[in-house]
């Protein structure tokens, strides 16, 4: 899309004090619109829903969603040879996203899935339908595990067993853990990735694992998975700490994959090292598609220095993105699509749009353009125009 509006290169954008400043945009970079070779690493985008607009229903209470551009996003993201993770914390499971509209979303993907050869797709089972008061025993969290991977893997879907809030709050000790762990593990059709989601994305996940100390929380994640390794894909660590992702990937039992979560360092984490590198399942691969697809082709052809060049501009975005309270990195990811254009509005499930400041969105704009992610760079003015007038700047 092409608007030719006039002075869209330049736009005046806040800075921190509140005054305005002239800022403009960049060249565009050029990214191919689908892979030109396989890649050699496995890579889930962690896709965002889309919130349905005109939907009657109350933001803070409803989960409307607009399934025809929510699908339509994921297609996108197989066409660049992405694989999608469903129904996870980026597409604000638990934070707008009840377990019913979770499953419903998680039946259409699979659906159209089957609509797109080699389409890579897992779906997060947790236990979000159990409120974390109501739990009273780990027998509770078990039953609330097996009723959302028995309907998940009913519908023919693969498994992202994503952290649980009520485990998190009745556990006494490890041991409720390896119990939980083991006991639906052991009852998996196929090999599950298992999610290790830090308290900064969620603070109700404090001491997961049985321990506030991470080495000693990494000891017990680390005994479940190689214990079951048979069952385990592979374990997706979002700590945004890049040396503990290489101490424990180098722990790992064979064949079991280490997708990386670390959206402040992923592009190393991906590259590797002489030791070992990671796959990837990613937040920050839904806002920068395009580009991730580029630089995974040119890592697939062993061209490192382009896989650098691509991604390293948009680290920085990334960490501004997930910036404290990391929670709220959803509202980056949608504004991201809004102004790119995969996405017509900056609505979120939830109201969440609300989240992050004006400041915070102007930065965005910035670093968006600098990694030459605003492919047409008038809409992408025009939109934060847009934005810039409701928060009362003309």
């Amino acid at each position: 899309m092409n608007h030719s509006l006039p002075g869209c290169v330049s736009i005046r954008l806040p800075v921190p004090g509140g005054e305005l400043t002239e800022y403009r945009l960049s060249e565009p970079r050029c990214f191919p619109a689908r892979p030109v070779l396989p890649f050699n690493r496995v890579a889930y985008a962690a896709a965002h829903v889309v919130a349905d607009p005109m939907a009657e229903a109350n933001p803070w209470l409803d989960c409307a969603i607009d399934w025809q551009a929510t699908l339509e996003h994921r297609r996108s993201l197989w066409r660049l040879g992405l694989g999608v993770a469903e129904a996870m914390d980026t597409a604000q499971r638990a934070m707008g996203l009840d377990w019913p509209t979770s499953l419903e979303l998680i039946r259409r993907s699979i659906d159209a899935a089957r609509d797109m050869p080699g389409a890579m797709l897992a779906s997060g089972a947790g236990t979000d339908q159990l409120l974390p008061a109501d739990a009273r025993s780990v027998d509770d969290v078990i039953r609330a595990y097996e009723e959302q991977v028995g309907a998940i893997e009913n519908l023919g879907g693969r498994i992202v067993l994503m952290a649980s809030r009520a485990l998190a709050r009745v556990a006494t000790s490890a041991d409720d853990y390896h119990r939980v762990y083991d006991r639906i593990l052991s009852q998996v059709r196929e090999p599950v990735i298992i999610h290790w989601l830090g308290d900064m994305f969620d603070p109700a996940l404090a001491g997961y694992w049985g321990s506030a100390d991470y080495s000693r929380a990494m000891d017990v994640c680390l005994a479940i998975c190689n214990r079951n390794a048979a069952k385990v894909d592979g374990v997706k660590i979002s700590l945004l700490d890049k040396g503990r992702e290489i101490a424990m990937r180098r722990r790992l039992a064979p064949g079991v994959r280490m997708y990386t979560g670390d959206d402040f360092n992923y592009a190393e984490l991906i590259a590797g090292d002489d030791h070992g590198r990671s796959d990837a399942l990613l937040g920050i691969f839904d806002a920068i598609a395009p580009a991730a697809a580029a630089a995974l082709a040119a890592l697939a052809a062993g061209d490192r220095n382009t896989f650098d060049a691509i991604l390293a501009p948009t680290v920085p975005l990334s960490r501004h993105i997930f910036a404290a309270p990391t929670r709220f990195y959803k509202t980056g990811v949608v504004f991201m699509a809004y102004l790119t254009g995969s996405q017509s509005h900056f609505t979120m499930v939830g109201a969440e749009q609300g989240a992050r400041s004006l400041q915070h969105l102007s930065e965005l704009f910035r670093l968006a353009d600098q990694a030459g992610l605003l492919a047409d760079p008038e809409l992408a003015c025009f939109r934060m125009r847009a934005v810039l007038a409701v928060h009362g700047v003309s």
